[in-house]
Formats: C-alpha cells, sequence, structure tokens
C-alpha cells in the first residue's frame, strides 16, 4: 500500500458508484428485491431522485410508509443477494487506474471508505488490481443502511499523520458530504452514481460531472 504524503492533500475515495461504475447493477438488484415484494419497478431518473440516507427512509418514499424492522431485514437481504449476482460484470469508472497511480506519484496519499460490508469490500477492490494505491481500504462493519458519519471518524482515527482538514472526500452521495463534514474535512461529489446532480447540490459542496474533476478540484481546495 502507499504511504502518506505529510502536509500533502490526502483524498478519501468512495466506492460504489464512485470508483465502481456499478449504479446499472445498484438499480436492477433494487427492481428485483421490489419485485419480491410486489414493489413497482422504478428507472435510474427515479432512483437518482428518491435514494437516500438511512436507507429505509429511501424505502419509505415509496412505500408511503416506514418499512417494518422484519421488512427492512428482508428488502435488505434480497437487495444484496441480487446486487452480488450483478455486480460481476462492473469495471471500474472511466480513468481511476490513471487518477490513482498519478496522485500517488505526485506524492499524495488516499484510502478508500465505504459503506460496502467489510468482508466484501476488500477482497472486491483486491480483485479490481488496485488495493496497493491506498493507505487503508475500510468497508462498512456493523447493520447496513445507516448514515457513514461515524464510519468517517473510525476511519480518520486510524490514519496515522492525516488531518480531516488536509482531506478530501470524493464521492456520489449526499451523505459523503456530511460525513466529510462531521470530521471536519472537505467534499467534492460525483454524479455519475446514486444521485441527480439536483439532489447533490442541495449539500452545498462543489458537484463534477467527472472523476478527473473531483481530484483537481480537491487538490485546489487544500492548496
Amino acid at each position: 500500500m502507499a504511504t502518506p504524503g505529510k502536509h500533502r492533500t490526502h483524498l478519501v475515495w468512495d466506492w460504489n458508484g464512485t470508483l465502481l461504475d456499478d449504479i446499472d447493477a445498484v438499480v436492477g438488484a433494487t427492481n428485483a428485491a421490489f419485485a419480491e415484494i410486489d414493489l413497482a419497478p422504478i428507472t435510474m431518473e427515479q432512483y437518482r431522485e428518491t435514494y437516500c440516507v438511512p436507507i429505509p427512509r429511501f424505502y419509505e418514499r415509496l412505500l408511503g410508509r416506514l418499512p417494518t424492522d422484519a421488512e427492512w431485514e428482508r428488502m435488505d437481504g434480497i437487495f444484496h443477494r441480487h446486487y452480488t449476482e450483478q455486480r460481476a460484470p462492473c469495471v471500474l469508472t472511466q480513468g481511476v487506474e490513471e487518477l490513482l497511480a498519478q496522485w500517488g506519484l505526485a506524492g499524495h496519499s488516499q484510502s478508500l471508505l465505504s459503506m460496502y460490508g467489510h468482508e466484501h469490500l476488500v477482497p472486491v477492490v483486491r480483485g479490481y488490481g488496485i488495493e496497493r494505491h491506498f493507505v487503508r481500504v475500510d468497508g462498512r462493519t456493523g447493520p447496513s443502511g445507516g448514515s457513514k458519519s461515524q464510519h468517517m471518524e473510525r476511519h480518520f482515527m486510524a490514519l496515522e499523520g492525516i488531518a480531516p482538514e488536509r482531506a478530501v472526500v470524493i464521492g456520489d452521495a449526499v451523505d459523503d458530504a456530511v460525513a466529510a463534514a462531521h470530521v471536519g474535512a472537505r467534499a467534492v461529489l460525483y454524479t455519475g452514481g446514486s444521485h441527480s446532480r439536483s439532489s447533490l447540490e442541495a449539500a452545498g459542496v462543489p458537484v463534477v460531472d467527472t472523476l478527473a474533476e473531483a481530484v483537481a478540484l480537491a487538490e485546489l481546495m487544500t492548496s
């Protein structure tokens, strides 16, 4: 894994919908789960306009009520089963390998924090051949469906010598910006994942259409 650079911008990358171009698999798995509980399918546009965390609130917007604990556990299990099947053909977002390599060669550090379960995330990232670029790879521990804020806090506690004020979180969800603010980091949000541009702009942080733009902006934000 890469070595952190002192007093340089550190990037905290999100995984699903950011480094991994898997939004088609996510929406497909969501609709497969809906079919098993007699909910009508939604389009990509509807998903991006409706998605939010905690995820039970996303289902509330579609059901008209919060799911019960039993319903949530069932829906979550069904989603992850279908997602695992549909993720296999997904590829990294265009240009990711070059961006990660160039950032490291410039003397900067980077890490990965995802709400994908840690035990699944690590081998998947390793399988895409990019683990070496990160000083740390952390996935979610504990129940799914919640916010990233507490995970971000733990992530920075484990990042030796990296202060949040020198870091920029790059993700595809409003919750990435919320988690960044929770620890005192900056954020740039990318439109290629789970949210529409208008939803992301409501977070009050810069919104970009490519990861190359996100990286360039991140460097400027902490210079």
